[in-house]
């Protein structure tokens, strides 16, 4: 609960329980999938360790939450 109020709920306006719902549901996808946890050694929990990260190429940003938080990758 810690991590999703400072991470996310305390740079927004939530506007009611609908909107709550769709801001928690995003945050959880990022945070499942992207955000690196240093428990983890820096991977995300649903992180597949045969997948290949390419090392080159441009990297491109991903805005979550309306740009509350960014994501970076590599660009296929």
């Amino acid at each position: 609960m810690r991590t999703v109020h400072a991470e996310c709920t305390d740079h927004m306006l939530i506007y009611g329980e609908r909107h709550l719902r769709s801001v928690l549901n995003e945050y959880l996808d990022h945070y499942n999938g992207h955000r690196p946890h240093q428990a983890r050694g820096q991977r995300p929990p649903d992180h597949d360790e045969h997948v290949v990260v390419p090392m080159e190429g441009r990297i491109e940003c991903q805005r979550i939450l309306g740009g509350a938080i960014n994501e970076y990758r590599r660009a296929a």
